[in-house]
């Protein structure tokens, strides 16, 4: 895998100096963690590991990604509503049911 995949910012911060493994091999990670559910585990030839946080997505919502046309849609709308080319429609909520 390309390091530029996984690496998305050079600008590393020590977090804790000389952590040692329990008996199990076990690290605290404590503070260094963040918001993610889950992280994806990259070991290079030299031992050097990289945590990339990775956050799980419901099953319901996978034919999203699963479906480029769609997933490229809602892209553009995202992208067209953060520059402000959205358009206020009014309320829907006479439609609800």
């Amino acid at each position: 895998m390309p390091t530029s995949a996984v690496i998305k910012d050079t600008d590393f911060q020590l977090v804790s100096e000389f952590a040692q493994p329990d008996a199990k091999k076990r690290l605290s990670l404590g503070a260094a963690l963040r918001d993610a559910t889950a992280y994806n585990i990259y070991r290079n030839p030299l031992g050097q590991l990289i945590l990339d946080p990775v956050r799980t997505i419901p099953v319901s919502e996978t034919w999203l990604y699963e479906n480029p046309p769609a997933l490229a849609s809602v892209k553009q709308g995202l992208r067209e509503s953060a520059e402000g080319k959205s358009v206020y429609r009014g309320s829907f909520a006479r439609h609800a049911k």
